[in-house]
C-alpha cells in the first residue's frame, strides 16, 4: 500500500482520536495556549472534524481527530478515516493511542481507500498523506481488502472500448494465474457444442463473442465447495429493446457482477481459505445486429428451461441462468451470486444500498450481521412465492420480463431461484456500483458493494 508505511520515525505527525465528551476531559490536561487555541477555533469533535495544532516552531505538531459522541470507538466508520488522506497536509502520520484490532483495521483500510484513483488514460498527482501502519493491524487481510476493492473499481470503471468480453477474460485469467488457479474460457459456438444456449443467444450479435470463464481454485477433496457468480454484460445497448441514450450512459458499468466475483475470489485465494472455490462469469455484449435475439424469441438454457424473451433489454437473468445451473450442477456449499440487475432494486433501495435476496434463512441472517460490522450495508428483499405466476411464460416455460413492471427486482429474483437447487444455500446481491457523486474514499464512478460482507461470511463460515 502506498500510503501505508512502514516506518515508525518518532517524527510521525500524531493523529489524536477523541469524542466530544473525552475532547473536554483532553483539553484539561494540555497547556492553556492549546485549550485557547481548540477554544478559540470551536472544535467540537464532531465525526471526522480536524484540528491542526501547531508546535512551537510553527510547524504542524499534532492533528485532533473527531470521531463524534462518547463511547462510539475511534475508526467504527472507515469513510471518516479515509476523508483523512487527502485533507492533510502531505507527510507521515501516526495514530496515537493503542487501537483494538478490528478498529486498527478500518483505520488503515479507510486510509487506503482514501487514496484510490483510476488513472488509467490521465496522470493524476493527487498528493496524500501518509500513514504509519497502526499497532495491532492484521496487514495482509487489509492490503487484499484494498487490493480487491481496486480492482473491482478498476474494472468497472474501464470503458467497454477496453473491457469487452475478450478483456475481462484476461483479466480472469491474470488473477488466476497469480494464484496457481485455472482458468477455462468457452467461446463462441464453443458454447452450444457445451450447452450454454442462453449465454450464446444474448452475446452472439456483438463483434466479441460471448465467452463463459470458469475459475477452479483449491479443489482437495472434504473441503466446503464454493461458487461465486457474477452477470458479466460488458456494455448493454438493450439490443433491440434499445435504451435510450441517458441509460445506456453508464452501461459499461453492466460488468460489475463479474468484477465482484473476481475481486472476491481474489480475496479467498490470497488468503488461502479452506474452501473448493470455482468462479463463473457469462461475459457477453448486448448488441445489435442481424442476428440479435429479438422479443418474442424463445431461448433455451443449460438446465432444459425455456425462457421467452418478453424484453431484450433484461438480459442479465438470461445469462445468468446458464451460469447458475452449473454453479448448482456440483451441489456447493454456498452460491453468491452478484448482478446489475434491475432498476426496480434502485427505486426501492437507492443507489448505496444492495438488495439481497437469498433461500436461506440462517444464510441470510449471517449475511446482514457481517454486512452490518464491516459497515458494509446490505437490505434483504423477498423471494415472494406469490409472484411466482409473474415469471410464467405465455409459450415458453419463462419470460425474462414480466408484463406491468412491478415488483422487478423480486421476479427478477424468483427467475434466478429457477436455476438453483433449493437445497443449496444461494444469495444474489442486486446492486448499482456506482458513486453518483464523491464522498471520503467513494470516488465518483466504480464501487465495491457488498463484498467486504461476503468476503466476511466466507471467512466466517468456511475459514475455520
Amino acid at each position: 500500500m502506498r500510503y501505508l508505511s512502514k516506518n515508525t520515525r518518532a517524527n510521525a505527525i500524531p493523529i489524536i482520536p477523541l469524542g466530544n465528551n473525552a475532547l473536554r476531559s483532553w483539553v484539561k490536561r494540555q497547556s492553556k495556549p492549546l485549550g485557547n487555541w481548540i477554544r478559540r477555533t470551536r472544535f467540537k469533535a464532531d465525526p471526522g472534524a480536524i484540528s491542526l495544532v501547531a508546535g512551537s516552531d510553527g510547524e504542524l505538531a499534532r492533528v485532533l481527530f473527531g470521531t463524534g459522541p462518547s463511547g462510539a470507538p475511534a475508526g467504527e466508520d472507515i469513510w471518516e478515516w479515509a476523508s483523512l488522506a487527502a485533507r492533510l497536509p502531505e507527510g507521515l502520520y501516526r495514530v496515537e493511542g493503542s487501537l483494538d484490532p478490528a478498529i486498527a483495521g478500518r483505520v488503515a483500510l479507510g486510509w487506503a481507500l482514501g487514496t484510490y484513483a483510476f488513472s488509467r488514460y490521465r496522470d493524476d498527482a493527487t498528493p496524500f498523506a501518509r500513514l504509519v501502519w497502526p499497532a495491532n493491524v492484521d496487514r495482509a487481510h487489509v492490503e487484499r481488502t484494498a487490493r480487491a476493492i481496486f480492482l473491482a473499481r478498476d474494472l468497472i470503471n474501464t470503458p467497454a472500448s477496453d473491457m469487452g468480453p475478450r478483456e475481462l477474460a484476461q483479466a480472469a485469467r491474470s488473477l488466476a494465474r497469480k494464484s496457481g488457479a485455472r482458468c477455462r474460457v468457452i467461446k463462441g459456438e464453443e458454447l452450444i457444442r457445451e450447452n450454454y444456449p442462453a449465454i450464446h443467444a444474448v452475446g452472439r450479435a456483438s463483434a466479441q463473442a460471448p465467452r463463459l470463464i470458469d475459475i477452479r481454485w483449491g479443489g482437495r477433496r472434504g473441503r466446503p465447495k464454493l461458487a461465486l457468480v457474477g452477470k458479466g454484460v460488458c456494455f448493454d445497448s438493450g439490443g433491440l429493446d434499445l435504451k435510450p441514450a441517458a441509460g445506456m450512459a453508464l452501461m459499461k458499468k453492466d460488468m460489475s457482477g463479474a468484477a465482484h466475483a473476481l475481486a472476491l475470489a481474489g480475496m479467498v485465494m490470497e488468503a488461502k481459505l479452506p474452501v473448493s472455490l470455482r468462479v463463473l462469469v457469462p461475459a457477453v455484449e448486448n448488441s445489435l445486429s442481424g442476428n440479435a435475439f429479438r422479443p418474442g424469441d424463445v431461448v433455451a438454457t443449460r438446465k432444459g428451461t425455456t425462457v421467452e424473451i418478453g424484453n431484450t433489454d433484461a438480459e442479465g437473468r438470461v445469462i445468468l441462468a446458464d451460469a447458475l445451473c452449473e454453479a448448482a450442477s456440483e451441489r456447493p456449499d454456498l452460491i453468491i451470486e452478484f448482478a446489475t440487475l434491475t432498476g426496480s432494486a434502485r427505486v426501492a433501495l437507492g443507489t448505496e444500498l444492495p438488495a439481497l435476496f437469498c433461500n436461506d434463512d440462517a444464510t441470510a441472517e449471517a449475511f446482514l450481521a457481517h454486512a452490518a460490522a464491516e459497515g458494509d450495508p446490505l437490505w434483504r428483499m423477498p423471494l415472494w412465492d406469490p409472484y411466482r405466476d409473474k415469471v410464467k411464460g405465455k409459450v415458453a416455460d419463462l419470460t425474462n420480463a414480466p408484463e406491468g413492471g412491478y415488483g422487478g427486482a423480486i421476479t427478477a429474483a424468483l427467475f434466478l431461484r429457477e436455476f438453483v437447487d433449493p437445497r443449496i444455500p444461494w444469495a444474489h446481491i442486486d446492486f448499482m456500483a456506482w458513486n453518483l457523486t464523491s464522498k471520503p474514499g467513494r470516488p465518483e464512478g466504480a464501487e465495491a458493494m457488498g463484498l467486504r460482507a461476503a468476503y466476511a461470511l466466507i471467512r466466517d463460515r468456511f475459514g475455520k
